[in-house]
């Protein structure tokens, strides 16, 4: 997966947004003002930190060690930093797209259904 498909499947969600809170070179990928994604989109290797249910986290670092760690700058027991290049797209794409969801699951009841309808 490419810094621009990683990028662009990140937008793909309902009411995604890019922001840049930490300077010009991190992508910040939020949902109604809450963060799902992070990444330095331009460095090598590309990584994407991710939030993850804090049991699948462990396992999955387990599972693909050096592949995935503890994340980087966030909540350990929560975030997850994936070597994108690491894993496989499909893979990729799921670990964001349960990001999102874990985060869209937060939110305020009247706020999810507002993206429902959207």
């Amino acid at each position: 997966m490419t810094p621009e498909q990683l990028r662009a499947f990140c937008l793909d969600f309902n009411a995604a947004v890019e922001e840049f809170p930490f300077g010009p070179e991190t992508s910040v990928f939020k949902v109604l003002g809450k963060m799902f994604a992070l990444s330095t989109l331009d460095a090598t290797p590309l990584t994407v930190n991710l939030k993850c249910e804090p049991d699948l986290a462990t396992q999955l670092r387990l599972d693909h060690p050096g592949v995935i760690v503890p994340g980087w700058h966030m909540n350990k027991r929560h975030w997850n930093t994936v070597t994108v290049g690491g894993l496989a797209d499909r893979m990729v794409r799921e670990l964001v797209e349960d990001s999102y969801d874990l985060v869209v699951a937060g939110l305020p009841r009247a706020e999810r259904l507002r993206l429902d309808r959207g």
